[in-house]
This record gives structure tokens, C-alpha cells and sequence, in this order.
């Protein structure tokens, strides 16, 4: 018995010397770091946030623009939006999040377009996705089915104006009526 307690007693001397070195080798260790800061940056820009438009009973394929005309791009009351891309892609759900009364209109169709210096304003290509998809040649309005645009990296400052093509032809009402347009930026 003299000599299992004489080897407890020399394992554990010996293992309060093992866990020491190991504790030494810890805190010897060099450690690195690094940091980073980050900067959100938005790549979508909303140019005007409402407009109002008179529209007359038994309008058919009447055509209005959110914002309000067409002309070139000199502040956010002539664009519904800009994308600034010059490194990343981006696409835009563009969607009517309630859809318009199919008993008041016949058609509600939206299409977009986009500024070119020199050339003026240009339909934009629409698609099914955010990744491209299928592309369409308009978005229901009477539906809440969203159509997206997509910009490509390399572009900077891209203006876009809100085509809505229309038929007020259903119904003698002279009730005001809303249409709220929801853009979504997503990655393209």
C-alpha cells in the first residue's frame, strides 16, 4: 500500500507540472486580429413618392407616367426611380401590392422605361424573377403578380420611369381611386 500511495503522490506532482507547462504553452501563444468597417450604401434611390392624375370615364388605353412626364431626369419629381450599380447588380420588384378593381378597369398594365443621355427614355426589359427568368411584356395591375427590372454591374445613376397603360371604361364612377406602387431592390 506504501507504494500505490508513493506513486499517487508522484503521478500527481507530476501532473500539477504537466498541467502547468501546458498553461505556460497557452499564454505563450501570439494571437492575431483584425477588424473591418463596414459601410451600408444603398444602390436604389426613390425619386418621387406620390403623384395625382385626373382620369376620365370610358378612358380607353389612356397612357400616364408615375412621375407625372416624361422629361429628362433634372430632379426626383421626373424619375420613379435611379440605380446606381457601378459595382454590384441590382434588381427592383416593382408590384402593386393591392391590385386595381377589375370592375372599374379593364386593363391596368405597367411597363417601365430608362433614361439614355441623347436618346431619351427607353423600355426596359421586365422579367419574371429577380435572376432574370422569363421576360413579360407588362405587370398586371389588375393581379398583385410583381415584374422586375435588372441592372448589371457597371452602371451608375440609371433613371427609371413608371408606364401605365389604362381603361377606365367599366362603370360611371367618379370615386377617387388609389394605386400604390411598391418597389423592392434586391440582388441581381
Amino acid at each position: 500500500m506504501n507504494k500505490i500511495r508513493k506513486i499517487k503522490a508522484l503521478l500527481g506532482i507530476k501532473g500539477l507540472f504537466a498541467i502547468a507547462s501546458l498553461t505556460s504553452i497557452a499564454m505563450a501563444l501570439v494571437v492575431y486580429t483584425a477588424s473591418v468597417t463596414m459601410t451600408p450604401t444603398t444602390q436604389f434611390t426613390l425619386g418621387t413618392s406620390s403623384d395625382s392624375w385626373t382620369i376620365y370615364v370610358n378612358e380607353v388605353n389612356q397612357v400616364r407616367y408615375l412621375p407625372g412626364g416624361t422629361s429628362a431626369p433634372s430632379d426626383s419629381s421626373a424619375y420613379a426611380f435611379s440605380l446606381s450599380t457601378p459595382t454590384r447588380g441590382c434588381a427592383v420588384q416593382i408590384e402593386l401590392p393591392s391590385a386595381m378593381s377589375s370592375s372599374l378597369f379593364s386593363n391596368f398594365d405597367i411597363t417601365v422605361s430608362y433614361y439614355v443621355p441623347g436618346t431619351g427614355w427607353v423600355s426596359a426589359t421586365l422579367y419574371d424573377a429577380a435572376t432574370g427568368g422569363s421576360t413579360i411584356t407588362s405587370i398586371n395591375g389588375l393581379t398583385t403578380t410583381p415584374g422586375f427590372v435588372r441592372q448589371t454591374a457597371g452602371a451608375s445613376d440609371t433613371f427609371y420611369l413608371v408606364q401605365v397603360t389604362y381603361s377606365y371604361d367599366l362603370v360611371d364612377t367618379t370615386t377617387p381611386v388609389t394605386a400604390t406602387f411598391q418597389y423592392t431592390p434586391l440582388p441581381a
